[in-house]
Formats: structure tokens, C-alpha cells, sequence
């Protein structure tokens, strides 16, 4: 009996595809065959896909790559065994996270999804863990950077809530649109994650003190959010002002394994005793340095790359009250009305993001200051966002960092280079209460050299967070249907499958000022920035609005590219 209740009738055998086989080796596969459809399995026509600098992690890491390894739970092996898309550790897995498609087929015990809905990928599958991170689209389960990819719906249903990773979206916008909604999600979710200022209720609480500090504040800390266990590790010569801390002692750091605490406070301004303490930290926890007015012995290693992918927060207090420095911890790191912002590498894909989020969000008296090193990518980044910054009210610069010095007082850095100098860098920058985006996706484990005392003293605050969620993919998908947002303007190049390993290329080299997509219905079509369509596809360049991408003229797009056989602008666009 046939495991398919429903399909459309025209599926082939065979499609194209982008795979990663190994480290650094891209293949363009004319003939992968369509996986068949299994009883709780999905299949998807994928409109269109675009390109994220995470695939070229993906790339270079391969199987070290955290979300390229087996699911430790969530689901049982025998389970992961019958889906065909889950491709683990050495398995040649398919890229591509950033999808938008159409349902073309549907096993007979799916129960939440159905034959032509078009739909929106989110991509995290957070219920999925593996050894240090989680599963995801386009890494350990294929992507998007192939014809049609197939999903299971034991895979795509968020088990606490019971919503769907295939988000239904109407005909309305672009495939670009819809699909660029994934990065731009990541974008806002960067902004909306809500901060924890307070002890975890039930979680792993470390207490450190040093000699000559008095442990202090943490009698309301604990009322409002007791911990399950309470460790600490006094000197002989520390007091605790509040009298017995019902706690487990430790004899030292040493014997503490890592990752164990949801909470870290410390009472004291010892740079490797600091450097000992972010090791112990848990994902998701906070470590506040309570220095009793004092300064820190040195300037501080801290792993970035945990802030970004472990979301583990840093706080301080120049008191001697660990209350005061959680009371520094803010509501979420979102913009403020009066900011004035600084956006470093700004004129890359995702730094355009959050320059054009910044001017679009409504908030009064807003600076924008868009920083960068490269004039031609600041020029195109302006033409796009000072029009938009003037309807608006909100006053925008374009600086090259390169020959124009800044000067500090920003109240909000984001940061979108990967670079570790860039993080102390955007740190001095930053003034009082000053916020610091740590967008760029450094890898856990980088470290970068912190002035601690300024950060305490000026009550700054390191923000970051890796992907997005369903609601942050809701959030914008909603301003994109209502016409509120256009995240067609973040688009610089479309290709398809023959121009991947050139858009990849682009991508590590910095020189696209926006994002890519990928058209899988175009397989031969070859690399081409929106710059260059009047040549090679006049019919979408006379659709362009302004320079900017369209709905009318992606429609241009597969209409005349795909009318042909591709080979003259694969040519092309390959040298």
C-alpha cells in the first residue's frame, strides 16, 4: 500500500543539487534522486534559497561542526534511521537554511500539513540536541539548496508548543522575500531576546569570594529566585555581610567541572580567577563580577564565541552588592529612543540588516552611524538606506573606519565582523550603559581581550544570540505580508546551483554588498549581481525598482533564464 496520501503528479527521479562531501568540497549533483516519501515525511519544492556566511562554517568544518553531528535525544536512533534527509557526521548533507517552497507531496500519517501550502523553513531544531549544540536544517538534516527536500514531521513539530517549523505563508511576496525572512528573523532576535536579571529559579548558583571582599546582596537575589544548589569557594580572609549562606564549599576552581553553573558571582578582581569562572559558566548563564570598588588586575580573555552561540551574559558592579549588577542586566537588547547606534561592518549582508531595522523601527532622536571599510559597499548601502533614513527622521552616516577615526559615546554597537580586537574595540567605543551586539558568529572557544573595568564602571552590556526562533520568523513574516518591511532590499546577487561555489566565494571575500539567492529551478544559471541583469537578463533589470529587487522581477527572472538553456550565462558569469 502506498505510503503517500497526497502528490503532485509531475515529481521526477531525479534533481539537482549542492552537496558538501568533505571539508571544503562542493559538488554539484545533476542527478539526486528524489527521496520517496515515507508515511510521516513531507516533501517541498523549493522556490528559492539563499546563501548565509554559516554555510561556508558549514564548509570548512564539516563533521566538527556542531550542528553537523548525531542527535543525542529527542528522538529515538530507530526514528532518525527512517528519515533519509538526516545526514550526520560523515554523510554528505545538502546547505541551505534560508528555504521557502511549496508542499508537493505528503505520507498518509501526516497529520498537520498538507499538499500546497507554500511554506516557510524555520530552521532550528533546538528540541534536538547534539553533543554541543542542536539539529538543524541544512546541516544534519538536508537543506534547501536542492529542487525538492523532504522533512518528517517528528522532525518539524516544537514539542512544548505544538507549532509547526513549516510556516504556512501566502502568494503575495517573492519567493526572495519569503526566504529572506530567515536572516532577517536572526536580525530581530538579536534585539528581542529577553535578558535574565535575576538568579535562575532552581538553577546551579557559584559564589566566589576573594580575600578582603565582603560577600554582599545576595540575600534578595536568593528570596526572588532561589537556586536548587548553592557552591561557594571563600578565601580564609573573605567575610559574608549577611551572615551563614546555606551553600556546599568547594575546595577550589579546580575541582568543579566545566559548564556546571547557571549562576556565577564573584567577589573579587583577579583576572584568572575570572578567566576560570566563564569555563564554569552553563549555556544560558550569567557570571557577575562584584569588584567592591576596586579595579581588575588586567585586562580579561573572554570567549566571545560563547556570548554568541552559549548565550552566556556578563555583568558587574563597581559595589560590593552582587543585586546592583544583575539590576544592570536590561530588559531584552533592543534599541532605545535617543540611541545613538554604530553598526560595524554594516555594508555586508547582514550589517545592511541591521542598519535598515535600525531606521525602521520607529525610535525618536536616533543616530545611526554605518561603519565599514570598503567605499564602493558603503556607497551602495547608503543609495539604499539614506532615502529611507530621511522619510524616517532618523540621521544617518556612512563612515569608512579605515580613514576616519570615531569617536566613543555610542550607546548601542552592533558588530558584524568576526575579528576578537573588534569586540575591545566596539567595548571602547560604547559609553555609558552602552550595549554591545555581538552578531558576528565567532566560534566558541575565541577569545578576545576585555577591559573589564571599563565595562563594570560604565555598566555595558554584551549581547548575542545564534538563529532565531518561530516567533521571531512570525514577527517579520508579518511585517513582510503587510508590506511593512521589504527585505528584497537586502538582496545583491542571484545565482543558481552552477553559480554556488563562485557565490561562496563572494561570501568569504566580502565582496557582495548583499545577500544571495538561489534559484534551484535555475540550476545553470550562473552568478549575477542585480548590477548586471541589464546584460545578461534585461527583461528582470527593467523590473528592478530603483536598483532593488522585485517580485516582478524575480517573476522576469524565471521566465527568461529559464527559457533557456543557461549555458550562455553560466559562461558568463563564471570567466
Amino acid at each position: 500500500m502506498s505510503t503517500v496520501r497526497a502528490s503532485a503528479p509531475d515529481i521526477p527521479e531525479t534533481e539537482h543539487a549542492i552537496q558538501f562531501v568533505g571539508p571544503n568540497d562542493i559538488v554539484h549533483n545533476r542527478a539526486k534522486p528524489v527521496p520517496t516519501v515515507g508515511p510521516t515525511q513531507i516533501l517541498v519544492k523549493v522556490e528559492a534559497c539563499g546563501i548565509c556566511f554559516s554555510d561556508t562554517k558549514l564548509l570548512h568544518a564539516y563533521t566538527s561542526h556542531p550542528r553537523k553531528s548525531e542527535v543525542r535525544s529527542g528522538l529515538p536512533a530507530g526514528v532518525l534511521a527512517e528519515i533519509p534527509s538526516y545526514c550526520p557526521g560523515t554523510k554528505p548533507t545538502v546547505p541551505g537554511h534560508e528555504a521557502v517552497g511549496r508542499i508537493v507531496a505528503v505520507g498518509d500519517e501526516v497529520r498537520h500539513h498538507e499538499v500546497g501550502e507554500r511554506v516557510l523553513v524555520e530552521t532550528d531544531y533546538r528540541h534536538l540536541p547534539t553533543a554541543v549544540s542542536n539539529a538543524a536544517f541544512g546541516y544534519n538534516f538536508e537543506g534547501g539548496l536542492q529542487e525538492y527536500v523532504l522533512l518528517d514531521e517528528r522532525v518539524i513539530m516544537e514539542p512544548e508548543t505544538g507549532e509547526r517549523f513549516l510556516l504556512p505563508v501566502g502568494d503575495g511576496p517573492s519567493a526572495s522575500a519569503i526566504a529572506l525572512v530567515e536572516p532577517w528573523a536572526c536580525v530581530e532576535a538579536a534585539y528581542a531576546y529577553k535578558e535574565r536579571n535575576h538568579l535562575l529559579s532552581g538553577g546551579r548558583l557559584l559564589v566566589v569570594a576573594d580575600d578582603g571582599h565582603v560577600v554582599d546582596g545576595l540575600g534578595t537575589l536568593l528570596a526572588a529566585s532561589p537556586p536548587a544548589s548553592v557552591t561557594t569557594v571563600l578565601a580564609a580572609g573573605a567575610a559574608v555581610e549577611s551572615g551563614a549562606l546555606p551553600a556546599t564549599a568547594a575546595a577550589g576552581l579546580d575541582e568543579l567541572p566545566a559548564q556546571t553553573f547557571d549562576d556565577v558571582v564573584y567577589f573579587g578582581t583577579r583576572a584568572n580567577v575570572i578567566e576560570k569562572l566563564q569555563d564554569l559558566l552553563a549555556p544560558y548563564g550569567v557570571i557577575d563580577i562584584v569588584t567592591g570598588g576596586r579595579l581588575i588586575d588586567r585586562p580579561v580573555s573572554v570567549d566571545v564565541g560563547r556570548i554568541h552561540y552559549d548565550l552566556t551574559r556578563w555583568t558587574g558592579t563597581s559595589s560590593g552588592s552582587a543585586a546592583n549588577g544583575y539590576g544592570e542586566i536590561p530588559a531584552n537588547g533592543e534599541l532605545r529612543d535617543g540611541d545613538r547606534v554604530a553598526v560595524i561592518g554594516a555594508a555586508g549582508p547582514m550589517g545592511s540588516m541591521h542598519v535598515i531595522r535600525s531606521i525602521s523601527g520607529g525610535w525618536q532622536d536616533l543616530t545611526v552611524a554605518a561603519v565599514d571599510v570598503d567605499d564602493s559597499r558603503l556607497a551602495h548601502l547608503e543609495h539604499l538606506a539614506a532615502p529611507l533614513a530621511a522619510e524616517r527622521n532618523v540621521a544617518l552616516t556612512v563612515v569608512n573606519s579605515a580613514t576616519t577615526q570615531l569617536e566613543a559615546g555610542f550607546s548601542y554597537v552592533a558588530l558584524l565582523v568576526p575579528a576578537p580586537a573588534l569586540v575591545a574595540r566596539s567595548l571602547a567605543l560604547a559609553g555609558r550603559h552602552g550595549r554591545i551586539n555581538i552578531f558576528a558568529g565567532f566560534a566558541v572557544g575565541t577569545r578576545a581581550e576585555i577591559d573589564l573595568n571599563r565595562y563594570v564602571a560604565n555598566g555595558c552590556y554584551f549581547v548575542g544570540t545564534s538563529g532565531s526562533k518561530i516567533d521571531d520568523m512570525k514577527a517579520v513574516l508579518k511585517n513582510v505580508e503587510s508590506g511593512r518591511l521589504d527585505t528584497n532590499i537586502s538582496l545583491d546577487m542571484v545565482t543558481g546551483f552552477a553559480g554556488f561555489a563562485d557565490a561562496m566565494a563572494a561570501i568569504e571575500a566580502r565582496t557582495s554588498s548583499g545577500k544571495i539567492m538561489v534559484y534551484p529551478s535555475l540550476p545553470n544559471l550562473g552568478l549575477t549581481s542585480l548590477a548586471q541583469l541589464q546584460d545578461r537578463v534585461p527583461a528582470a533589470a527593467a523590473a528592478l525598482d530603483g536598483g532593488r529587487w522585485t517580485r516582478a522581477a524575480e517573476e522576469a527572472l524565471l521566465l527568461d533564464a529559464g527559457g533557456r538553456d543557461g549555458l550562455e550565462v553560466d559562461k558568463q558569469s563564471s570567466g
